[in-house]
């Protein structure tokens, strides 16, 4: 239409505007922060949370505000990088970027010596966003769920005064080996990811007291899980367990253990495949039923560590030994008088029959199902 303006001149308007509006959002972002700079508060604390703040806007800080603020927060804002000035925080020990758009985290964020706790959830976060000297940090306390990790970050593999680690709700396919360098570790929650199974070398963590693997897809447990013996929680809610080790009733501390989502199994089920055991094996089996003396006088080393590593069968009734060839048996132990869990056994042959085969849902199937005091367990969560 005549006297209409061209699009060019439509987007010169619309752009002016929008640098209106940018301009105007900033200037109130730094009088809020004035604002809150003069405000008192918690000595220390520094809440510039839901400012729509930028990379930029911790430039107009002052000097004085940065050197006394312990506690900073910088949530719910429009952050995409962790600015190089974080650096000037030079006494932060609490820092809590949660809910930008971070897809970086600054080198300089090194330099803060006596920061202890970093809180960076729900942000745009991979394996490569962190500085590479991001292990150097005294960090005890790390939360980086609700991030695009697809594995777990080797910086944050090097930071051995570390007691939390949260790295839920990511895209985690495996728990690295490494973990066990981790030894301060109390807490590690890896729920919401894609993780297949669990390392035995998990159970390398002398002090881990919770343990989060919920809504994974995890297919069994290890027996060394056995040796977490600082362990009172251990989530593993819907994952595709269909059974859990014997062991797991050595874990003493064990308080809480949460299994709801699970296709564990529902009835009394027997495992009947079978190898029948080599030559070497059923001599070994012959020596050690029969309690015969032997020392590495009378055999070769290699066959007196083969017969030192025999298995006793976990049949009260039976007195019998294995090495390579077993049966594999699921049994049902009664867990605080109210639950009962589907335990892995290994039987020496199909002829040993376990006490609880000829009646599944018996309640006195075996010692085992009594062993387990009220007070070990206070919660065992199936549904």
């Amino acid at each position: 239409m005549f006297g209409e303006p061209g699009l060019g001149s439509k987007l010169e308007v619309l752009e002016n505007s929008l640098n209106q509006k940018k301009g105007d959002s900033f200037s109130l972002s730094a009088k809020k922060m004035e604002g809150f700079e003069g405000a008192s508060g918690a000595e220390g604390l520094f809440d510039l949370s839901r400012l729509n703040l930028n990379n930029q806007s911790l430039d107009t800080i002052s000097e004085k505000r940065r050197k006394d603020t312990r506690q900073l927060y910088l949530c719910y804002n429009r952050m995409t990088i962790l600015p190089e000035s974080i650096c000037l925080f030079s006494n932060l020990e609490f820092l809590d970027v949660s809910n930008n758009t971070l897809s970086v985290i600054c080198e300089d964020i090194t330099r803060l010596t006596k920061l202890k706790t970093l809180i960076a959830k729900n942000n745009r976060l991979t394996e490569f966003s962190l500085p590479k000297e991001f292990g150097s940090l005294q960090l005890e306390v790390l939360n980086l769920s609700g991030n695009r990790f697809e594995e777990v970050p080797s910086q944050c593999l090097q930071l051995l005064k570390l007691q939390s680690l949260s790295l839920g709700g990511n895209r985690l396919k495996s728990i690295p080996a490494e973990i066990e360098s981790l030894t301060s570790l109390e807490l590690l929650y890896l729920g919401g990811n894609q993780i297949s199974s669990i390392p035995a070398e998990l159970a390398n963590l002398p002090f881990l007291s919770y343990l989060v693997l919920c809504d994974n897809r995890i297919q069994s447990v290890p027996p060394t899980l056995n040796r977490l013996h600082s362990l009172r929680s251990l989530s593993l809610h819907n994952n595709l367990l269909t059974y859990l080790p014997r062991e797991i009733l050595s874990l003493v501390q064990l308080q809480e253990l949460s299994l709801r989502g699970n296709p564990l199994v529902v009835r009394f089920i027997k495992d009947m495949t079978y190898d029948p055991p080599s030559l070497l094996e059923l001599a070994g089996r012959t020596v050690k039923s029969r309690n015969l003396l032997y020392s590495p006088k009378d055999l070769p080393s290699h066959l007196v560590n083969y017969l030192d590593m025999a298995s006793k069968c976990p049949n009260p009734k039976c007195a019998g030994v294995y090495f390579d060839s077993c049966v594999r048996h699921i049994k049902f132990v009664d867990f605080c008088g109210k639950y009962r869990l589907p335990l892995m056994h290994y039987l020496c042959s199909p002829e040993c029959t376990s006490p609880c085969s000829s009646n599944p849902q018996s309640d006195a199937d075996s010692d085992d199902d009594n062993s387990v005091p009220a007070d070990r367990l206070q919660r065992v969560l199936l549904g």
